[in-house]
């Protein structure tokens, strides 16, 4: 059985990586999804025609776009009972980059900060109502300790994980609290975001040189069978799709039971925190 059968799961950035593939697999398990977007074309590219599925065109640092959201899967489904802050961008730099990173510093602490926020604010009333829900906010192992090149990036999911623990503290027994912090997962688009890709270098240490080394040789098919085996110790980069599946392990528990922080790496991934 899946405890996620008929739950309702709103997810922002649904259109892609993550996002695009949780509400796929929630679908899979019987719940019904709102799914949020700044492109709805895409996101019904993405997720394809559901009556399950609820789909909408969403800016998350918007507040009226989330309460609008609220609303509908309400009027649709009946409730959110989970909510998953999924929408974040990666906009990596050193600060001797500020002229070419400014703007999309500004972006990132808008999408990764306000629009983390204002999806609580606008699920937090109706799931209190409620007597119940679920909150699943994507931070990152940035958020752990301050490295260079992602000073703004790092903040941001530092400030996440402050957002979810002021959160669990002040709803426990009426909202659960997740907190997801992925590694570095290659597939999911995240890393179009990075200004200056020699940022990347922080949070690897010595091990960047061979890092970047064997990224390359797996775009192009030319890695060592190990690397690339999920089944094997060498596995050196993680599918998106075994983040989702423990994403989804931590979601599809029963209402008594909190999975509260998960981190999921693949066994020789070679980052420093």
């Amino acid at each position: 059985m899946s405890y996620l059968r008929d739950r309702v799961v709103m997810i922002t950035g649904a259109a892609g990586g993550f996002g695009a593939l949780l509400a796929l697999r929630c679908l899979e398990r019987g719940a019904f999804v709102v799914a949020l977007d700044l492109d709805e074309t895409a996101l019904a590219a993405a997720i394809g025609p559901s009556e399950r599925c609820l789909m909408r065109s969403a800016d998350v640092t918007n507040i009226s776009d989330l309460t609008g959201a609220v609303a509908a899967g309400v009027e649709a489904f009946g409730g959110i009972d989970v909510l998953v802050n999924n929408a974040g961008i990666m906009p990596l730099a050193f600060y001797r980059d500020h002229a070419e990173a400014g703007e999309a510093w500004a972006r990132c602490i808008d999408v990764n900060i306000k629009g983390v926020l204002n999806g609580i604010i606008a699920v937090h009333d109706q799931m209190i109502s409620a007597g119940r829900g679920h909150v699943v906010n994507l931070s990152s192992i940035y958020g752990n300790a301050a490295v260079a090149g992602s000073a703004v990036y790092g903040a941001t999911k530092a400030a996440v994980n402050q957002l979810s623990e002021s959160l669990r503290l002040e709803s426990q027994g009426k909202i659960k609290v997740t907190v997801v912090k992925p590694t570095g997962v290659p597939g999911t688009g995240l890393g179009g975001g990075v200004i200056n890709p020699s940022a990347i270098a922080g949070i690897l240490g010595a091990n960047y040189e061979g890092y970047m080394g064997t990224m390359g040789q797996i775009a192009a098919g030319s890695a060592d069978p190990a690397l690339v085996s999920k089944d094997t110790i060498e596995y050196a980069a993680l599918d998106p799709e075994l983040l989702v599946e423990q994403m989804l392990h931590a979601m599809d528990q029963p209402w008594g039971v909190v999975i509260s922080e998960i981190t999921v790496r693949a066994a020789n991934d070679r980052y420093v925190i």
